[in-house]
C-alpha cells in the first residue's frame, strides 16, 4: 500500500488526479442513472437505456484512466499507440455493458452481483490494454502482486456496487452505488500504476504514429464533455422519471385513499406507499409506514410467506397496531406496475366486525336470544361431556323445571309480558348457581339445570327447594314446578337422564305444583297416560268426540224453564266418557282451552238459534277465554253468524277467574254487557267470593254452589248460607239461582226462602237437546219437565 502511495503522491500530477477522481465519479453517477431507468423501461427501450449507461460509464472509466496517465510524470518522452488506446475503450464499454445486461436478468437476485463483477473485468481490461498503448523509450516491469491485487479490488467492490445501486428506491442507494462504482475504478487503476516500473532504455523507440499526449489531452477532454452530457442526460431523465412517480404516486394515492380498505404498496418485502384507510386502521400516519418492512406491521412469519408466496388468495393475518395489539385483517396480494417498475400492492380488509358477527353467530346457536343462557343443543353437548368425565363417587344431576300456569299468562297478558316472566326466572335461578353449574332454556317455559360432581342427590334437593323459596319470595305470582334425575342412579345416558327428570316435573305439577320431585320409576306410566290425554285432547274436536249435554234451568215460583245450561262432555274412543273436572284442568294447561271454548259457544248458540221458544242458553266460560284478546270479537261474531239475539246468551263466570287482573277482567265484561249479552257469577260462595266484586262487576244472576244446597234443609249451616246470599241477591236486585237441587225437600226449602231460579237433577239430568224438544218447541211447563225427567229415569 506504501508503494501504491508514493506512486500517487510523487508520480503523479495531485490537479490531475482529483480531475480524474470527479470524471469518474461523474461517470459512474450518469452510468447509475441511466441503468435504474433502464430497469424502469421495458422492450427496446431498456437496450437503448442500457447501451447509452455502458457508453457512459465506459467512456468515464476510459477518461479517468487516461486523465490520470497524464497526471502519471514518468521523466521521459511518451506516447500512446492509437489502436490499441481505442480498443481500450471499446473494451470497457463492451464488458461494462455486459455486465450492466446481466445486472437487469429478471427473477435471478444474484444478476447484481455477477453483472458487477464482470463491469470491474471491463474496468481491468480496459486499464491493462491502455497501460499496453502507453509506448515510452525504455522497459515497463510490472509486481505481479499489485497486479492481482487491483483486479481483485477491482472486482470486489463492483460486485459491490450494482446491488446496492439496484437496491431501493432512496436516494441513498444510488449515491452509494456510484460511489462504490468510483471506488472500484479508482482503486484499481492506482494500485495497477504502483505495480507499474519503468527503465529507461535509449535504444527503445517511441512510434511514430503514437499519439502525443497533448492530443491524447483533447480526445480526454472530449470524451469528458461527452460523459458530462450523458451525466446531465441522467439528472434529466432522473428528475423527470422522480416527477412522474411523484404524479402517478399521488395520482395512486388519491384513488387509494378514496378506497374503504387499507391499502399498501410494496417493493418486495419494503413498504412504498400506504393509503390512510390503512393508517388509520394501524393507528399511525401514512408517512411513518414509507421505507419500513412489511414484518413491522404483520409480525406472523407464516402469513406473511404466505401472502408473498401465493398472490391473488385471501389469507387471514393480524395487523400490528401502534399500541402494540393485533387486529385481524384479511390481506390479498396482487401484482401492479408502480413508477415504471413491478411493484406489489396489498389490500387490507379489517376483519373485526365479521369475527365480532361470527362470535355472535356462534353465541346465538349455542344460547337463547330472550334469556341469554345456553339453549338445548348446547345442553346437551355439556351433558354429554359431564357424564363422560363422571367419576366414581360422584353424581350428576338434572333439574327439569317450567313455569306454573305460564300458558296463561301468555294467553291473558300477551306474549310481551310472557317474555318478561321468563327473564325474570331465569336471572333469578341463574344468580343462585356456583361454578360449573348450568341452567339452559330447552323451549317455551321449560328450564333445565346440569349439576356435575355431586357427592350425593340431596344437593339437588336442596337447591330445588331454594329456587322455589326464592321465586315464592317475589310476590309476583311466579312459580315453578321441578322434576330430578340422578345419573348414575336413575340413567347413564342424556335422554334417558332427561325424560326421567321431565317424568318428574309431571308428577310435581299433578300433586299441586310450586313443588319438586326425585323420578321414581312407577311415575314413567302415569306421566305417559297424562301427556296422552293431553295429546287426545288437542284432537277430540276434529274426532268429533266433544259432544253438549244441557240441563234446564226454570223459575221455581211457576215451573216455568227459562233456560238451558250447556255442559261439556268428552266420550273418547278408548278411555269411554271423561269427566270435565279431569279433561277440562288438562285442557288449560296444554292450551287447547281456547279452541275448544270457542266450539262450546258456537255451538250451544247455533242450537239455541234454532228453538222455537226464546230461552236462554247459559255457557260456562275459562279465566283463559275472559283474558283473551279477540273474546269480544268472537263472542260478537259468533252472536252473528247464528243469529241468535245477545239478551238469550248468558256467560258464567267464576269469581276466581276475575282475580288475576281485576281492571282487564272488568274491561272485558263490560265490552261484552255491551253487546247485550247476560253475565251469570258462577259457583258463588267458593274461592274468592267478594261481596266488592258484585258492585264492581257487571253480572245479571248469581249462581249458588251446589255444595251450599244438598241438604240444605236438615243443614242449619247451609240454610243460614243460602238464605244470606238469598237476601244479598234482593238487596242488589239480582236474580239467584240455586244449582244442585236433587229433592222435593231442598226445592220447597229454596220455594219457601223465594229463590229465584233453580237447576238440578230433581228438575232435569244433563241430556241432549233431543230429549228436551217438547220444551224448545212449544210445551215450557214443570209438567212437561217433570214427564221428560221421568222418561231418562227410566231409560237410565
Amino acid at each position: 500500500m506504501l508503494k501504491v502511495y508514493n506512486c500517487i503522491a510523487t508520480a503523479h500530477d495531485l490537479k490531475l488526479v482529483v480531475l480524474a477522481a470527479l470524471i469518474c465519479a461523474l461517470a459512474s453517477f450518469a452510468a447509475v442513472n441511466l441503468l435504474r431507468h433502464a430497469r424502469g423501461s421495458g422492450g427496446q427501450m431498456r437496450g437503448i437505456w442500457l447501451m447509452v449507461s455502458a457508453i457512459s460509464i465506459g467512456f468515464g472509466i476510459w477518461a479517468t484512466h487516461f486523465v490520470a496517465m497524464l497526471a502519471f510524470s514518468p521523466g521521459i518522452p511518451s506516447g500512446y499507440n492509437i489502436i490499441l488506446t481505442l480498443l481500450s475503450l471499446v473494451a470497457a464499454i463492451l464488458l461494462t455493458g455486459a455486465g450492466l445486461a446481466v445486472s437487469l436478468l429478471p427473477n435471478w437476485r444474484h444478476g447484481p452481483w455477477l453483472g458487477g463483477a464482470i463491469v470491474a473485468g471491463g474496468i481491468a481490461a480496459m486499464h491493462y490494454t491502455g497501460m499496453a498503448a502507453l509506448e515510452i523509450p525504455g522497459v515497463i516491469l510490472w509486481d505481479p502482486v499489485l497486479v492481482i491485487v487491483s483486479i481483485l479490488l477491482g472486482a470486489l467492490i463492483g460486485a459491490a456496487a450494482l446491488p446496492v445501486a439496484l437496491y431501493g428506491t432512496e436516494e441513498k442507494w444510488k449515491i452509494s452505488g456510484a460511489v462504490l462504482l468510483t471506488l472500484a475504478i479508482c482503486s484499481h487503476h492506482f494500485t495497477a500504476m504502483g505495480a507499474v516500473s519503468i527503465i529507461p532504455d535509449p535504444t527503445v523507440e517511441v512510434s511514430q504514429l503514437a499519439v502525443p499526449a497533448g492530443w491524447l489531452a483533447t480526445g480526454v477532454a472530449l470524451a469528458s464533455f461527452a460523459i458530462i452530457g450523458m451525466a446531465l442526460a441522467g439528472i434529466i431523465l432522473d428528475i423527470r422519471d422522480r416527477r412522474r412517480s411523484e404524479l402517478e404516486a399521488d395520482r395512486m394515492l388519491g384513488l387509494a385513499n378514496a378506497a374503504v380498505e387499507g391499502l399498501l404498496v410494496c417493493d418486495g418485502s419494503e413498504v412504498v406507499t400506504v393509503n390512510t384507510s390503512f393508517a388509520t386502521l394501524a393507528g399511525s400516519s401514512a408517512t411513518k409506514f414509507v421505507g419500513t418492512r412489511l414484518e413491522s406491521c404483520f409480525p406472523e412469519d407464516i402469513s406473511r410467506k404466505k401472502l408473498l408466496t401465493y398472490p391473488n388468495q385471501p389469507i387471514e393475518a393480524s395487523l400490528r397496531h401502534r399500541d402494540g395489539s393485533v387486529i385481524p385483517v384479511e390481506v390479498i396480494l396482487r401484482p401492479i406496475d408502480f413508477a415504471g417498475r413491478p411493484h406489489q400492492v396489498i389490500a387490507v380488509r379489517d376483519l373485526r366486525a365479521r369475527k365480532k358477527a361470527e362470535q355472535h353467530i356462534r353465541y346465538l346457536a349455542q344460547h337463547d336470544a330472550l334469556t341469554s343462557l345456553p339453549n338445548r343443543g348446547h345442553f346437551n353437548e355439556r351433558i354429554d361431556q359431564e357424564i363422560t368425565a363422571l367419576t366414581d363417587g360422584k353424581k350428576l344431576a338434572v333439574l327439569y323445571l317450567d313455569l306454573d300456569r305460564f300458558k296463561e299468562v301468555n294467553d291473558l297478558f300477551g306474549h310481551a309480558a310472557g317474555d318478561k316472566v321468563l327473564q325474570t326466572a331465569a336471572s333469578r335461578i341463574t344468580a343462585m348457581l356456583r361454578k360449573g353449574q348450568m341452567m339452559a332454556r330447552l323451549g317455551g317455559d321449560e328450564f333445565a339445570i346440569l349439576l356435575p360432581g355431586l357427592a350425593n342427590a340431596d344437593a339437588a334437593g336442596r337447591l330445588a327447594e331454594e329456587i322455589l323459596q326464592t321465586l315464592r319470595a317475589k310476590d309476583d305470582g311466579i312459580s315453578s314446578s321441578i322434576g330430578i334425575a340422578v345419573c348414575p342412579d336413575d340413567a347413564t345416558d342424556p335422554e334417558t337422564l332427561l325424560n326421567h327428570a321431565d317424568t318428574a316435573l309431571y308428577r310435581a305439577k299433578t300433586e299441586g305444583r310450586a313443588t319438586y320431585r326425585f323420578f321414581e320409576a312407577e311415575m314413567g306410566e302415569a306421566v305417559r297416560d297424562r301427556r296422552m290425554l293431553e295429546h287426545d285432547l288437542r284432537h277430540a274436536i276434529a274426532g268429533n268426540q266433544m259432544k253438549l249435554a244441557y240441563q234446564p234451568q226454570e223459575d221455581i215460583q211457576n215451573g216455568t224453564v227459562i233456560g238451558f245450561e250447556a255442559l261439556l262432555r268428552w266420550a273418547h274412543p278408548v278411555r269411554g266418557n271423561v269427566p270435565p273436572d279431569i279433561f277440562i284442568p288438562v285442557a288449560e294447561e296444554a292450551g287447547a282451552i281456547l279452541d275448544i271454548g270457542e266450539w262450546v259457544l258456537r255451538t250451544a248458540c247455533q242450537e239455541a238459534a234454532s228453538w222455537k221458544q226464546p230461552l236462554t242458553i247459559a255457557v260456562n266460560v275459562s279465566a283463559v277465554q275472559i283474558y283473551h284478546d279477540n273474546f269480544v270479537a268472537i263472542v260478537h261474531e259468533i252472536l252473528l253468524e247464528t243469529g241468535l239475539p245477545a239478551h238469550r246468551l248468558e256467560l258464567e263466570i267464576t269469581e276466581t277467574a276475575l282475580i288475576r287482573d281485576f281492571d282487564r277482567a272488568l274491561s272485558t265484561l263490560r265490552r261484552i254487557k255491551a253487546l247485550g249479552v247476560h253475565i251469570a257469577m258462577d259457583d258463588f260462595g267458593t274461592g274468592y267470593s267478594s261481596l266488592s266484586n258484585l258492585r264492581a262487576f257487571p253480572f245479571d244472576k248469581i249462581k249458588i254452589d251446589g255444595s251450599f244446597i244438598k241438604s240444605v234443609n236438615t243443614n242449619s249451616q247451609a240454610a243460614a248460607i243460602v238464605r244470606a246470599v238469598l237476601g244479598l241477591g234482593r238487596g242488589l236486585g239480582l236474580p239467584v239461582l240455586a244449582e244442585g237441587v236433587e229433592t222435593e225437600a231442598e226445592l220447597q226449602f229454596l220455594r219457601d226462602e223465594s229463590c229465584d231460579e233453580v237447576q238440578g237433577y230433581l228438575l232435569g239430568r244433563p241430556a241432549h237437546i233431543e230429549h228436551f224438544l217438547d220444551i224448545t218447541q212449544g210445551k215450557t211447563t214443570r209438567t212437561a219437565t217433570a214427564a221428560i225427567v221421568e222418561d231418562l229415569a227410566a231409560t237410565a
